[in-house]
């Protein structure tokens, strides 16, 4: 018989307006890249004077920068990074002589998985802590998710990296200062090294997700559907973890999406503080080489993930509440 015509409009509904965020997504991407790319060709420094030094001749430059496309006009030099891009060829660092996309992956592999340890312990400790303070008003937990709020808010990731060294690497011994083994010296010894950075990025963001997650409990909790599943006799835990918690969860996915890109994005003084081979200070020390095609490269993979990331979230939202759906 087919399936029933509604079905049928609802399916067609649904692909046109993920067709049309995708296509929004793909706009986006590419102004952002235009954007990006002017911006660093606007930054002062000669790439091809940074790599020969200040004693090489005029004509010495002018071959090298020849030789690196530095001389051709900037759409045409815009054109061919992004087919590119587009290609997956990410270019030749200038400064280490390598692939740019080997050198984003293998830095990778250090940042990710850190940013997603410390958005995990984020939200272990934001979610049941806003969700217990909004419950219990003018109960331990408020006061609690309060005082650990404002106290996590308050405090830089990089200070708290400090004194996670102070206590546990110097004073105690129980974990090293710095660095990172590689994940071929094994599992254990690599998270291991990973375990202080992602307490010190994730604290600071659990303090902004507990009052997100308060909030969102709290106004949620004042909406009719909560009253009435009260009045037919349920449990205060059972509305609130049934009903007000699933229905209070778009502004929460909306604050982890943006911190999950934050803490992959600006993890550098961290990185720094722990001396991990990370994507941050990738970017740090192009900036500081002036390797121009490592920056675009690390900057785009950035703004990428960001806009990616929000897409995600996006349709998470069209598939948590259905007036969303209705909406669009």
């Amino acid at each position: 018989m087919g399936e029933p015509p509604c079905h049928l409009g609802s399916a067609a509904h649904m692909i046109a307006l993920l067709a049309r965020r995708f296509a929004g997504l793909l706009v986006t991407l590419v102004i952002v890249s235009l954007l990006i790319f002017t911006v660093m060709d606007l930054l002062p420094g000669d790439p091809a004077s940074i790599m020969l030094g200040t004693s090489a001749s005029p004509e010495t430059l002018a071959a090298l920068r020849h030789e690196l496309g530095l001389d051709q006009p900037l759409l045409l030099r815009y054109g061919q990074w992004l087919a590119g891009v587009v290609s997956g060829n990410l270019g030749q660092s200038y400064t280490y002589g390598v692939p740019v996309a080997g050198l984003i992956v293998e830095r990778l592999a250090v940042t990710l998985p850190l940013a997603l340890m410390a958005i995990v312990l984020s939200v272990a400790i934001a979610l049941p802590l806003g969700v217990l303070a909004a419950s219990r008003r003018g109960g331990v937990f408020a006061v609690i998710a309060t005082l650990f709020s404002q106290i996590s808010i308050a405090v830089p990731a990089f200070w708290v990296a400090l004194l996670l060294i102070i206590l546990f690497s110097t004073m105690l011994g129980l974990m090293p200062a710095g660095g990172f083994p590689g994940w071929g010296a094994g599992l254990l010894p690599a998270l291991q090294a990973l375990v202080m950075p992602a307490v010190a990025l994730a604290l600071p963001q659990a303090g902004v997700l507990t009052r997100v997650a308060r909030s969102a409990v709290l106004e949620t909790m004042h909406e009719d559907f909560a009253r009435t599943a009260v009045a037919k006799g349920l449990s205060r835990s059972a509305v609130l973890w049934r009903h007000v918690v699933p229905n209070a969860l778009i502004p929460i996915l909306t604050m982890i999406g943006l911190q999950f890109t934050f803490l992959v994005a600006g993890a550098v003084l961290v990185e720094n503080v722990f001396y991990l081979p990370g994507l941050g200070r990738l970017a740090l020390q192009a900036l500081s080489q002036r390797d121009v095609i490592v920056m675009q490269d690390v900057v785009l993979f950035f703004a990428g993930l960001v806009i990616v990331v929000n897409f995600i979230v996006d349709l998470s939202y069209l598939a948590i509440d259905p007036r969303m759906r209705k909406a669009a």
